[in-house]
């Protein structure tokens, strides 16, 4: 993998825009969107993340299972009163499309999961159009990516649309969002392009009638696609709606995704999986003997509240609205270093299969909300 530049397009911000991606600068005018800098992989590195993604998919379904078997959703804070509901979710093959796995790599070109934002992921517009489109523009068809994003995601739901309790998928996310708005509407428009018929709803229209949801012309919701986590979900009297819904709707991410997306199951894996070479240790409640670790609080987001232990001493950590439910330790990873900061690969799973991935860039070693989207191409 090496990074490389580019002489941008004058026009490159107008060209992005009229592709619908709004939010490609932030409103302090940082880039979000690296336009003139890409990373080369070659074939074979891509195939690599490609196999790993996808063991570490049927890992983790394995270790769905164990979790439920085992009764041991407490351990990842997930309230009583839904636990059934997500055994249910799991038990009855609720659908699910996609989840991005984090992974570090290092000088070694050794992939080490950090994290699997399984529930709500983003930044999948920009890898499944907008990077296609930035290597038509400057490579024509001379170049390929790791990159099936678009084509996966219409042949998902596609397969899915037999399963679909009713004649309408809704879609939702919230109304501040206009990057949670792009990716929704993304999933929305391939889901037409499946045959789906479809309707977008904000979270906060979402109706109950005392026996199941409704839209805003009272229409039962039977299928909902919902880009909005679990855990706020849960901790709303929403929540309480969703076990007494007698239609049962499909909300997609379901229940289950509870589990994958929260930090607690990186200890599952490592206890499952030990000295894997795709994992890091990882520990409830303490380090044990690691002097080098992370410490991720179990529900964390955006970077929020991680402190990075060196040789036993802090050497970085953030601030945020998390840790009372508790925390993981992770080892420390070495993550991949250029003069324009640390870099992450996110790697996307989308009806079961791994099919594309991301590059994420930041200043700082913890990974945030802040981070810039760095383009690919294989050769």
């Amino acid at each position: 993998m090496e990074l490389k530049k580019l002489q941008k397009d004058s026009n490159w911000q107008e060209r992005l825009e009229n592709v619908g991606f709004g939010y490609h600068t932030d409103e302090n005018n940082r880039t979000y969107w690296v336009e003139d800098r890409y990373f080369s992989i070659t074939p074979k590195e891509a195939d690599n993340i490609f196999d790993a993604t996808n063991q570490l998919w049927e890992m983790c379904l394995a270790a769905v299972e164990h979790v439920i078997e085992n009764n041991r959703l407490d351990e990842f804070k997930i309230p009583k009163f839904i636990q059934p509901y997500l055994i249910e979710s799991w038990e009855n093959e609720t659908p699910s499309i996609y989840g991005r796995f984090d992974f570090a790599f290092d000088k070694n070109k050794q992939l080490k999961l950090l994290e699997f934002n399984a529930d709500t992921p983003t930044s999948l517009f920009e890898c499944g159009v907008v990077q296609w489109l930035w290597m038509e523009n400057y490579f024509g068809d001379t170049k390929d990516q790791f990159n099936s994003v678009h084509d996966k995601l219409i042949e998902t739901w596609k397969m899915l649309k037999p399963y679909l309790k009713g004649e309408t998928l809704h879609f939702t996310c919230v109304r501040e969002s206009l990057e949670d708005l792009t990716n929704v509407e993304y999933l929305r428009d391939c889901a037409i392009q499946a045959g789906i018929n479809t309707k977008l709803i904000y979270i906060d229209e979402i109706g109950w009638n005392n026996v199941n949801f409704v839209d805003l012309e009272d229409e039962t919701i039977t299928d909902i696609f919902k880009l909005y986590p679990w855990e706020w979900m849960v901790n709303e009297t929403f929540a309480y709606n969703i076990k007494n819904d007698e239609i049962k709707a499909n909300w997609i991410e379901p229940a289950w995704k509870m589990i994958l997306s929260n930090k607690a199951i990186l200890a599952i894996l490592w206890e499952l999986y030990p000295n894997h070479h795709l994992l890091l240790e990882t520990y409830f409640s303490e380090p044990h003997q690691m002097k080098d670790y992370v410490k991720k609080p179990l529900l964390s987001r955006e970077g929020a509240n991680i402190t990075v232990v060196k040789d036993g001493k802090t050497t970085e950590e953030t601030s945020g609205e998390y840790g009372e439910e508790g925390y993981i330790y992770q080892e420390l990873a070495e993550l991949h270093k250029e003069e324009s900061g640390y870099s992450i690969i996110g790697s996307w799973i989308i009806g079961q299969e791994s099919c594309g991935i991301t590059f994420r860039e930041s200043d700082q070693f913890i990974t945030t909300d802040k981070s810039r989207f760095v383009p690919h191409i294989i050769e």
